[in-house]
């Protein structure tokens, strides 16, 4: 059985931009999202979740491609020079299509 496709984008960041992210989605049309607490290593070294200020979350869209290019140009302009800020986009089989946009 054949589901229809979605992208999914994943971004880690900084905890300290919840809410500025959670407002950009919203202002980009986005109704559905999920944060999560991020701990890993990368470039930058250790980042561990111990420290207010160190934090990082995990925020994962399902949206249309459309979409999805829209948002990651959004966050390239508005963050990428001045954030830590990782993301990926993958193409991902969805089981509710009716759900996403």
């Amino acid at each position: 059985m054949e589901h229809p496709t979605r992208k999914l984008v994943t971004i880690i960041t900084e905890a300290a931009l919840e809410r500025d992210l959670t407002r950009d989605l919203e202002l980009l049309g986005i109704d559905g999202y999920t944060f999560s607490d991020a701990r890993g290593r990368g470039t930058r070294g250790r980042r561990a979740s111990t420290w207010e200020h160190n934090q990082n979350v995990r925020l994962e869209v399902l949206c249309d491609a459309a979409l999805a290019a829209r948002l990651i140009e959004h966050l390239r302009q508005r963050y990428y020079d001045d954030y830590a800020m990782v993301l990926w986009l993958q193409d991902v089989e969805v089981l509710r299509p009716e759900k996403f946009r």
